[in-house]
């Protein structure tokens, strides 16, 4: 749950009086540790997706770095919703794990090695049309000269991300120095397209978005339907379009670490190394 903006007690206690109103159930096959280290993802991926995309059949989604926690719940919310993914990889081994997702997505471009060009496979997989839906892990936002660390390196060129989109497109950014220049505005101009900005933290800016987030926890990630969550899978029936439907979800997820560990863990989480959701056990 969450605490209400006007809550005169600290999250950091061992017994907390909440209001009921602020809290939704944990189903019962669902271990803590796997919602912990799943929540922040699923709300991620659900505020991208419905909020700020609508995302649904006939449409076509390019995820950034999809081998990522994040990336890898979006696909799959992506999937269940009826959309194309399309996806770039880090490394060969990301490569393979998204190759192996039931159902497939429909292209993994592998840009280890910088010799996929990602807006010329887009536009290949989608016949010219373009993307409808982006989700990035991070643009480029000068030369290559310029961007030294490694991660950069992989990340794709804000023009690279307009040239792609199609009419219409959205483009969901987790850049939060972006920076369009006026031929960058014209062109999405031109396209009609929208640039919005992920950031999961607004559900708790305000007294009038807190509903919204209890209801992404109770409807679009914990649902009665959730199973073997311990285990690294969760099964979610979703209410979209009125139909219940039923998924498999596969959160990326480290084992538990013990509480002696957490600032060894955290200084690893600090420095961007960790490639799966670290959850402390107490």
């Amino acid at each position: 749950g969450i605490l209400p903006l006007d809550s005169e007690e600290s999250g950091l206690c061992e017994v907390i009086l909440v209001h009921e109103h602020y809290l939704v159930q944990k189903p019962e096959k669902v271990c803590w540790a796997a919602a912990a280290g799943a929540v922040r993802d699923g709300l991620r991926a659900y505020t991208a997706l419905h909020y700020l995309a609508q995302a649904g059949p006939g449409r076509t989604v390019l995820v950034l770095d999809a081998a990522s926690p994040f990336g890898t719940i979006a696909v799959q919310l992506a999937q269940h919703r009826g959309a194309k993914v399309i996806s770039t990889a880090h490394s060969l081994e990301d490569k393979q794990f998204l190759e192996r997702l039931r159902p497939p997505v429909a292209r993994v471009m592998d840009v280890s090695h910088g010799k996929a060009d990602v807006a010329e496979s887009c536009l290949e997989e989608t016949g010219g049309l373009g993307v409808d839906i982006v989700l990035d892990a991070g643009v480029k936002l000068y030369s290559a000269e310029d961007e030294s660390t490694p991660k950069s390196q992989l990340l794709p060129h804000k023009h690279d991300i307009i040239t792609l989109l199609g009419v219409g497109g959205h483009w969901i950014t987790t850049e939060k120095n972006l920076q369009l220049d006026p031929p960058d505005s014209h062109s999405l101009f031109l396209k009609g397209a929208t640039v919005s900005f992920l950031n999961d933290e607004i559900w708790n800016l305000a007294n009038l978005q807190q509903g919204k987030y209890l209801y992404i926890l109770l409807l679009g990630i914990w649902n009665s339907g959730l199973e073997n969550a311990c285990t690294s899978s969760a099964a979610i029936e979703n209410t979209f379009s009125g139909e219940k439907k039923k998924a498999i979800f596969w959160p990326q997820l480290d084992e538990p670490i013990p509480l002696y560990e957490a600032k060894v863990s955290m200084e690893i989480v600090q420095k961007n190394q960790a490639r799966k959701r670290q959850v402390i056990q107490f």
